[in-house]
């Protein structure tokens, strides 16, 4: 079990890079001198018709996802260019023979262990065969209780889904909350819906228990367990709430003494649990109480053989990738391949360099900001920053929907944003982490009782707010409420999303667009309800707040309207908060832009004014193809609209757009001026 931060309001996602047939991959030198790919764009499309397609469509039919892939574009043409740098670092630092306890010793060896496939071929099951052995020790639902609960210091729990961070209502003190669990399908959905694509799913579900089981060596009855798993998980679900529900903070805290948790929940004894997850407390917050409820519940109703056999398949599963080629495979072809469409697994060394910067983060993240990431670079996107906030304040002052004392309010929110850029002011210390070259299973377990450790070690004490909730070779950014920050990892800070030799436009209308919109998370319809101390607490006046919801219900009304194949439809209250940024984001980005000289000017570079390329960069961004299967999960359970909506969304709302490309009203797209959306 990893540490993990509040990050409810992340603002990106990762993509991977294509290949184009006769075409000069979009990452090349020859289109950096351009900063946007010409080539790319389908100007046979009207910019007023679909204007994702006018700035990407003729790369879009041209491009080819790897099979190694779920999707490719922009994202990921970083992510994979950063893969290549992290492997360097991790070739070099594990041939190196780094000091005993050193940053290189330590992710040098993490990463041999990973890559040194011979070793973990020959252990076979071995590493997990003690943690079998504790589950088939299991009598009764007082030890199937005490087993979850023993095994998250050795990074080993199950059924507790649990973090210490801010507490939400009081967010300078750590808390133990406490979410949903239990199933291993991507939401509950799957596990309810009737449709033939579920049942499907369903069924290669419980093919994919019945092969682990039977790599584990129990080949007489793994048929049998997965049927019950699948039984067991489906029971378990129906207490969960849809991810929708999941985005109302307010409904998901719910703050209560372990006694009255206790009484809600009598098959589980809390004060043990507590005693031995480590934390000493009298107070928990449940996020959903459902299904806790319905564990409690379940815990007495369900033979205690079939939670056993759960259990063994979560621990196998949930170890499949750090054991054999024939476990490894097996999850790959359900998670990857099934649910998501990936055709073939990456290469190893991929997965390795994910893994160590997944579990040694911040001492990866040292050796890549020392080789990668310019102090220039940190310099100029402060700047940035600092442009785009200076615009917000003149925006929310401007609002001819807001009163005077929403709006103080507003400010102060804004102008207590921390600003995180590029990688920690102080680093995190793995000294407790004892990692060797031929030991990969032990080495993630080090890790684990690391991370656990220094999570429990913040129960009961003041946020620290210096931590990040990203390490910094990440291709992402994010905003969180109990933080009230903006984060910009390292790796995001580099071409496409920002270079220095850049010309504004493309570097407002990229990376100047993805800070618009982490700011924009602080006032979402969720950030909205935290203040500027990172507290949920409503800081409007009801007529505000009620002009706010109307505006917002507008925005999931537009958004709900988008469609993709088989006419699945964009849900536009799960990805409201999402939009609601990209919109607002745009238009900071634009106004912003404007204040430079660049802005103020109309020379045309490669044939096109300084506006048309802020729009054009800003499509190009989002420039993403995605496989069907992917992209049916994302539709299902991302908060994020699929990219060619998050494009068209926001310029077919902004005025400047319409003008910059003289978009007439019998344009498609074309929305009256009074009919478009806008709310920051």
């Amino acid at each position: 079990m990893k540490t993990k931060l509040i990050l409810p309001a992340a603002g990106l996602l990762l993509f991977a890079a294509c290949q184009n047939k006769n075409e000069t991959d979009p990452g090349t030198e020859n289109v950096r001198t351009e900063f946007f790919d010409k080539a790319g764009m389908d100007t046979t499309v009207n910019p007023g018709d679909n204007f994702f397609l006018y700035a990407n469509g003729k790369w879009f039919k041209k491009a080819e996802i790897p099979k190694t892939e779920t999707g490719c574009g922009s994202f990921y043409t970083q992510e994979n260019d950063n893969l290549k740098n992290l492997n360097t670092i991790l070739e070099n630092a594990s041939k190196a023979d780094g000091a005993k306890g050193s940053a290189e010793q330590k992710v040098g060896d993490f990463y041999a262990s990973g890559m040194d496939t011979l070793t973990i071929e020959k252990l076979g099951i071995k590493p997990i065969e003690p943690l079998l052995d504790k589950i088939d020790a299991i009598k009764n639902g007082k030890d199937l209780i005490n087993f979850v609960a023993e095994g998250f210091k050795n990074g080993e729990g199950d059924l507790l889904d649990f973090s210490v961070e801010p507490d939400e209502k009081l967010s300078n003190k750590n808390a133990i909350s406490f979410s949903q669990s239990g199933i291993n399908l991507p939401d509950r959905s799957y596990y309810l819906d009737q449709d033939e694509k579920a049942k499907k799913i369903r069924a290669e579900y419980v093919k994919y228990i019945t092969t682990i089981f039977k790599l584990a060596g129990d080949s007489v009855n793994a048929a049998k367990y997965a049927d019950n798993i699948l039984k067991l998980e489906t029971a378990i679900v129906q207490s969960h709430s849809t991810p929708v529900q999941l985005r109302d903070p307010q409904k998901n805290y719910n703050k209560m003494t372990v006694a009255d948790f206790q009484k809600q929940t009598p098959n589980i004894d809390w004060k043990s649990v507590l005693q031995k997850l480590g934390a000493s407390t009298d107070t928990v917050i449940v996020k959903q109480p459902k299904y806790y409820q319905a564990l409690s519940a379940l815990v007495k109703s369900q033979p205690i053989k079939i939670w056993k056999e759960k259990l063994k398949f979560d621990a196998l599963n949930n170890s499949a990738n750090a054991l054999t080629k024939l476990f490894r495979k097996a999850k790959f072809d359900f998670f990857d391949k099934t649910l998501y469409g990936q055709q073939a697994p990456d290469e190893r060394w991929k997965a390795i360099v994910n893994t160590t910067d997944n579990n040694l983060g911040e001492l990866l993240g040292q050796l890549y900001t020392e080789k990668y990431f310019k102090p220039e670079a940190k310099a100029r996107m402060l700047k940035l920053v600092n442009n785009l906030q200076k615009v917000y304040a003149e925006r929310i002052q401007k609002l001819d929907w807001m009163t005077p004392e929403t709006k103080s309010k507003a400010l102060e929110k804004l102008n207590a944003f921390i600003k995180k850029i590029g990688y920690p002011d102080k680093w995190k210390k793995y000294d407790d982490v004892e990692i060797s070259k031929n030991t990969y299973y032990a080495n993630l377990k080090s890790a684990d009782r690391h991370a656990y450790k220094e999570m429990m070690d913040k129960l009961g004490k003041t946020v620290d707010k210096t931590e990040w909730g990203m390490t910094p070779p990440t291709v992402n950014a994010y905003y969180s409420p109990s933080f009230n920050e903006i984060v910009f990892p390292a790796g995001i800070l580099q071409f496409p999303f920002f270079d220095f030799a850049a010309d504004d436009a493309i570097n407002y209308g990229a990376i100047g667009a993805i800070i618009g919109h982490e700011m924009t998370h602080g006032f979402d319809d969720q950030g909205r309800q935290y203040d500027a101390t990172g507290n949920l607490k409503d800081w409007w006046t009801k007529v505000d707040a009620d002009k706010f919801k109307a505006k917002a219900a507008k925005v999931e009304a537009f958004y709900n309207n988008f469609s993709l194949f088989d006419n699945q439809h964009v849900n536009g209250s799960l990805t409201l908060g999402e939009n609601l940024a990209d919109i607002g984001g745009l238009n900071i980005a634009y106004d912003a832009f404007k204040l430079t000289a660049q802005g103020k000017g109309n020379n045309k570079i490669d044939g096109f004014t300084p506006d048309q390329r802020f729009f054009l960069s800003f499509a190009q961004v989002w420039r993403i193809k995605e496989r069907d299967e992917s992209m049916r999960v994302r539709l299902k359970t991302d908060p994020h609209s699929p990219e060619m909506f998050r494009v068209n969304g926001p310029v077919y709302n902004m005025e400047a757009f319409y003008k910059a490309f003289n978009i007439p009203e019998t344009a498609k797209m074309y929305i009256a001026p009074a009919n478009r959306l806008g709310v920051w």
